[in-house]
């Protein structure tokens, strides 16, 4: 396994107490980042953090609120000093529906969570890595938001639009020290799970080439390169992570 070094970086990673996010904080970690965690539960972020030891800053927050992203990410300066890394890893899978029975204010919390939420936080990150002409942001996207998941309208469109922003960010920054791209997985098996179908289940599974779901630590593997020095030359980029589902 390649190893990246990240001494004196510090990153955010939000979603931070479970799943893909977790995995991610130890790669980096690992690494020997600095990582504050957000998330919006304050006792398993404090779980998480004692598990995964070093240098853990701790933050619960509400990415659909601008006023708590910003003082988080101030909150993270003063803790380290500085704002590196940033993985938006923080999202909600919403109901399994079609678009016309689809709840709307279902609809507005899948969007404010999984988009304008990564949007936000951006928003907020962007300014410190430019004050020290260097940055890397990370998007986790979805496969979903290049195919169109059925019965998953809001969460693909959320995707859709992180993949959009992910684009639009990396132009506008190009000329900076600043990178900006983001992964599109396939299904990870993680807590998500609990919120859908085993039937919605069985049909991602069955689009994998691969004949099976994602490992965090596949994800957490593809974001350390994107996270690292080494990621120099790529952004606005959309990394596939699928399992052969996409190709493209």
């Amino acid at each position: 396994m390649v190893e990246y070094d990240f001494s004196g970086r510090t990153a955010v990673v939000t979603g931070g107490a479970r799943g893909i996010g977790k995995a991610i904080a130890a790669r980096l970690l690992r690494g020997g980042a600095s990582v504050s965690l957000w998330d919006m539960d304050s006792g398993k972020l404090e779980e998480t953090a004692t598990e995964l030891g070093g240098k853990v800053h701790t933050a619960a927050v509400d990415i659909t609120s601008d006023a708590a992203v910003d003082a988080a990410a101030a909150s993270v300066e003063r803790e380290f000093g500085r704002l590196d890394i940033f993985v938006n890893s923080a999202g909600i899978s919403g109901p399994i529906e079609t678009t016309w029975q689809y709840d709307v204010a279902e609809w507005r919390k899948v969007i404010d969570i999984d988009l304008t939420g990564t949007f936000l936080c951006c928003r907020a990150a962007i300014p410190y890595m430019l004050r020290n002409d260097y940055g890397r942001i990370v998007n986790i996207a979805s496969i979903a938001g290049k195919e169109g998941n059925p019965k998953a309208a809001a969460y693909s469109s959320a995707k859709a639009g992180v993949i959009g922003l992910t684009k639009a960010l990396g132009k506008e920054l190009a000329e900076t020290g600043v990178t900006v791209n983001c992964i599109t997985p396939a299904a990870v098996k993680t807590d998500i799970f609990d919120q859908i179908t085993q039937a919605h289940i069985d049909f991602m599974l069955s689009k994998i080439p691969m004949k099976r779901f994602g490992l965090v630590e596949e994800i957490a593997n593809l974001v350390a390169w994107l996270s690292s020095e080494d990621c120099s030359f790529s952004t606005g980029g959309v990394f596939d992570c699928s399992g052969g589902r996409a190709t493209y």
